[in-house]
């Protein structure tokens, strides 16, 4: 995986509007400096494309069963069929022979013996591989109609409606014999058989010999799931689906764990059990059911195989891949805009690719390694320092710092200012949100650079203005610190950058927070509130004005700003942590409480309404929290340390936000989510966890301690110990989730030992691990 550090800055964004948030870094130095985007889903490496609207279905198919490579695609529309077969390297549209042409197809698959089944609305034709030449043909009753339908290598089970009855045909010397049929009280949505093939003829290894098989039927009307038995289709169970959205599609499929029946449901959700097969005559059993939304779109599941791998692909308004990890099921996102359709497609030409359709085309592709991160760089070749990210103009605002080679630089917005050659000249690069494009630029002065930006809307009265806040400072080599720095707030409009007011300062503005309305900003060694005004109240020419309206001092360097409501939270270089309010009626700031130990603080957060995280240079975390329900004053001026751990790392910045998608499921709520970037490159995750599980975790902790060794012999609890200059104790009001996880990594003799020693089920144990890991 790339090397992200160091870390300079990064922010979080959701830039699809899907719910899936992705990174945006600032990383890298000087020459060598790149935004790096990284997104928690697979990406897709697409060979070739065409303009196909409106494709409904598709399936590869070979010359055999025996065939190593696909040789043609069959592409369903709404009211006829086509196909695409190879021709070298190329894949031109050929004689459908005995297919179907001038019909929807609800199923086209290759079967044993040679053949391939069509399945269309008004019949069910087999016809030779190699030939296409037509061999046999079924229709339904007259003035009934095929619905849905599922194929193995031999079976082929049909839905009729008016009235719903199914059908099962073996395909057998080339005929189609209905071997049995059974009417339905709903009309059936979807079906699938419990020995898959994957369209290649024969089961695939995963079910014994002697297991019953039967196939699965989700309706229309009832929102349940039918498990009939084959060949008799008799019915053996009715699973209920425990909602009011019917199945649209269903598929067993063999992991390495066991056997499941995925259910794909109309409002984007997938829905999973645990499918326990029985001998003959007994009707199987479902467990450990599970609900992840992936999308709002019903849910299409294809399998397929991926360097020797099985895995499902869920086709919705966010594609998702289904794979299996020892005790648990992983679901990772595509990297793709709405998917349609999709089909496995090995071809000699594309080997081990997908076939995927989207609404106005098809294209072919590899799927990277299933893996859950992907990051894209952006190069800049100059050194990123801040990034914020604006929803309303859709752009990103990259503080950047240039060495000049030659003549004076600047450019963008802002006029020239000649500087000698190998200075360092600071900018403020506006790149687009979608493409990554420059668009603009802001230079500033001579010796002038950015040490923070925000995206934020100031507001006075009735007016307000949506903007990037850039916070500067003016570099004297002889000063021991800034005396002089800038507050610029620009505007984006049509993607160029506009100067709408500034607020000169005294000392380096290190940090901007959004005040309702107003800006915080740590200035040197104190707190500035200022206010947002119109320019033409003034008289000025620009469109506005910035007026420090509070002034808080007491600190040595506030490097740190974060708000919360009225709450302003500063984190200083050498003091730590302290908390205040601001009183808007009369503009002041008043301290309320504040960490008395000497911690130099290298990041600050907000965790909630009374809790603070902080990360400092001993590359130790804390947690703070205010102490309200003391009895006295002086106890109520102080932060609470209700937390430390000893990360490791240097941490550069914490940002709300996730890099996946919350799932919504029976036993696990969702859990707020921090994210903190280092200057190793590290993106790490930080969870606020409820009390019960807090101490559940605890005790796992301490178990796994005993029998997983760090390197080097060092002992957990040694390592995890917070540690600086100035004290050193025991971690606290942390759990170590690489820890935890490492659970299902050992073997399960000793798993079964660690639970054994909790008082819980082994199953239960995984099944909570392994929620856990859906927070990365």
């Amino acid at each position: 995986m790339t090397n992200l550090g160091p870390v300079i800055d990064f922010c979080v964004v959701d830039l699809e509007r899907q719910g899936q948030g992705q990174v945006v870094c600032c990383s890298g130095a000087f020459k060598d400096g790149s935004l790096r985007i990284m997104r928690n889903g697979i990406g897709i490496d697409e060979h070739a494309s065409v303009a196909l609207p409106s494709i409904k279905g598709m399936w590869a198919l070979r010359n055999g069963s025996d065939a190593v490579h696909d040789v043609a695609l069959v592409l369903t529309f709404m009211h006829e069929t086509r196909v695409l077969a190879m021709r070298g390297e190329e894949l031109e549209e050929a004689d459908p022979g005995g297919l179907d042409a001038r019909a929807k197809t609800l199923l086209c698959t290759n079967m044993l013996g040679e053949t391939i089944l069509q399945v269309c609305v008004s019949q069910v034709t087999l016809v030779a591989a190699a030939s296409l030449a037509p061999l046999a043909t079924w229709h339904p009753p007259p003035g009934r109609h095929i619905s849905v339908a599922a194929a193995d290598g031999t079976d082929v089970v049909v839905a009729l409606s008016a009235p719903s009855e199914l059908v099962l045909l073996r395909a057998a010397d080339g005929a189609l014999v209905a071997v049995a049929s059974t009417s339905l009280e709903h009309e059936a949505s979807c079906l699938a058989l419990s020995d898959p093939t994957y369209g290649r003829g024969g089961p695939v290894a995963g079910w014994q010999p002697g297991q019953s098989r039967v196939v699965a039927v989700g309706l229309w009307t009832r929102m349940d799931v039918l498990l009939l038995e084959l060949p008799t289709l008799q019915l053996m169970r009715a699973e209920p689906l425990l909602g009011d959205v019917m199945p649209r599609s269903l598929l067993f499929v063999a992991f390495e764990r066991g056997n499941y029946l995925l259910c794909g449901m109309g409002d984007g959700h997938l829905i999973s059990y645990c499918f326990h097969s029985s001998a003959p005559g007994l009707a199987p059993a479902l467990s450990e059911r599970k609900q992840v939304p992936l999308g709002t779109q019903p849910v299409q599941l294809t399998p397929f195989i991926c360097k020797g791998a099985r895995h499902v692909f869920c086709a919705s308004d966010r594609p998702s891949v289904v794979s299996s990890s020892t005790y648990k099921l992983l679901i990772a996102n595509v990297n793709l805009r709405d998917t349609t359709c999709m089909s496995p497609f090995d071809a000699a030409a594309f080997p081990e690719s997908l076939a995927l359709a989207g609404e106005e085309a098809l294209s072919i592709g590899n799927i990277d390694n299933i893996q859950k991160l992907h990051v894209k760089t952006v190069e800049l070749h100059e050194h990123p320092r801040r990034i914020a990210h604006d929803e309303v103009s859709r752009t990103f605002a990259v503080c950047t710092m240039q060495q000049v080679q030659r003549g004076p630089g600047a450019a963008g917005g802002s006029p020239s200012h000649a500087v000698e050659e190998g200075t360092e000249v600071s900018h403020i690069r506006l790149l687009d949100d979608t493409t990554f494009e420059l668009t603009d630029t802001y230079t500033l002065k001579a010796t002038e650079t950015a040490l923070s930006v925000l995206a934020c809307t100031l507001r006075t009265g009735a007016s307000e203005a949506r903007a990037f806040v850039v916070g500067t400072a003016f570099i004297v080599p002889d000063e021991p610190e800034p005396t002089a720095g800038r507050i610029l707030v620009l505007g984006v409009q049509s993607g160029r950058i506009h100067l709408l007011a500034e607020a000169l300062a005294k000392g380096a503005v290190y940090s901007l927070a959004e005040l309702q309305g107003r800006v915080a900003a740590g200035v040197n060694n104190r707190i500035e509130v200022y206010a947002w005004e119109e320019g033409s109240a003034l008289g000025s020419s620009l469109a506005g004005a910035l007026r420090s309206v509070c002034v808080h001092h007491g600190h040595i360097l506030a490097l740190y700003v974060e708000t919360r409501g009225d709450f302003i939270v500063v984190g200083d270089l050498m003091k730590s942590v302290s908390l205040h309010l601001f009183k808007a009626d009369t503009c002041e700031i008043e301290d309320l409480a504040r960490d008395y130990n000497s911690n130099w603080v290298t990041a600050l957060d907000v965790v909630d309404d009374d809790t603070f995280i902080a990360a400092e240079t001993g590359f130790n975390l804390y947690t703070v929290r205010k102490n309200i329900d003391a009895p006295t004053d002086e106890e109520r001026q102080r932060l609470d340390v209700v937390g430390e751990f000893h990360l490791g790392e240097h941490v550069n910045r914490f940002r709300r936000g996730s890099l996946t998608m919350q799932v919504t499921d029976t036993d696990v709520a969702p859990m707020p989510t921090l994210l903190f970037g280092t200057v190793n490159g590290v993106i790490g995750v930080i969870a606020q966890l409820p009390e019960e599980l807090f101490l559940f975790l605890a005790k796992l902790q301490g178990a796994l301690a005993k029998h997983i060794h760090g390197v080097g012999g060092f002992q957990h609890s040694v390592w995890r110990s917070f540690n600086n200059e100035r004290k050193t104790g025991d971690s606290s009001g942390f759990i170590d989730g690489d820890l935890i996880e490492q659970f299902l990594d050992l073997n399960r003799g000793k798993q079964e030992e660690i639970a054994a020693h909790l008082g819980i089920d082994h199953d239960e144990l995984c099944k909570r691990v392994e929620e856990l890991t859906r927070l990365h």
